[in-house]
């Protein structure tokens, strides 16, 4: 069984160093390349859910970010994280997982449970939120924006940890929605901005519009995700 430390550990050599683009490069899996022809979350479906070179070819990114999350224990949007940094030039997947501050800015721990949240909602409740939304005007969705890009930060930039929230919490929102609209998923992209840039809003007197839309008034009222939250999958 491969731990999540050895994988990480690969992840930072060259053999292992994850491929960008696709869940695996056939060619040079077929060249015998090694582990470094699968991006992180191709190696995590290989190595730890034991997924085989022609499933990993196969597979939709929805299934892959799904089953990611499930091996390793994270929410869809954290596996979508994952998949999006690992992608980027010069990104290095390990710390969405070791550190996830540093790419989500001091509110990531409030973070992380609200996509857990989501992950758990129902259609019905997807709708809701969407119609809970619909009253909102352009300047609820940037203040949103603008408190996160200047309040989001720790290590990372501010406009990098806005958009990676973002755009992790749109695309897991629109396969945890399903049959509600799919505009539902830029109102959890906005929740998760106000998530970022909350004190920011508060201190200004500004409610926080679009996480109301889920049912809270306030980051207190988040339920916390699991204490087994992440790595399970890939550690022994």
């Amino acid at each position: 069984m491969t731990t999540m430390a050895q994988l990480i550990d690969r992840w930072n050599l060259d053999e292992g160093k994850p491929y960008k683009g696709r869940l695996i490069d056939m060619a040079a899996h077929d060249a015998g390349e090694g582990i470094g022809c699968m991006c992180a979350q191709g190696q995590v479906l290989h190595l730890a859910g034991g997924w085989t070179p022609e499933r990993l070819q196969s597979a939709s990114q929805a299934d892959a970010d799904k089953e990611t999350a499930k091996l390793l224990n994270i929410s869809r949007a954290h596996a979508v994280l994952l998949r999006l940094v690992n992608d980027k030039t010069g990104g290095a997947p390990a710390i969405v997982l070791t550190d996830p501050g540093a790419m989500l800015g001091y509110q990531w721990s409030k973070l992380l449970d609200f996509w857990c949240h989501f992950d758990a909602m129902t259609s019905d409740q997807w709708a809701a939120a969407w119609d809970a939304s619909r009253a909102s005007v352009a300047s609820a969705r940037d203040a949103a924006w603008g408190a996160s890009a200047r309040d989001a930060s720790v290590a990372a930039s501010v406009a990098s940890a806005r958009a990676a929230a973002w755009d992790a919490s749109r695309a897991a929102s629109v396969a945890s929605a399903r049959t509600a609209p799919g505009a539902a998923s830029e109102t959890a992209a906005a929740a998760s901005s106000e998530i970022q840039g909350a004190l920011l809003l508060l201190q200004n007197s500004k409610s926080l519009f679009f996480l109301s839309c889920f049912g809270f008034s306030s980051l207190g009222g988040i339920p916390p995700r699991p204490e087994n939250y992440g790595l399970i999958g890939c550690t022994q």
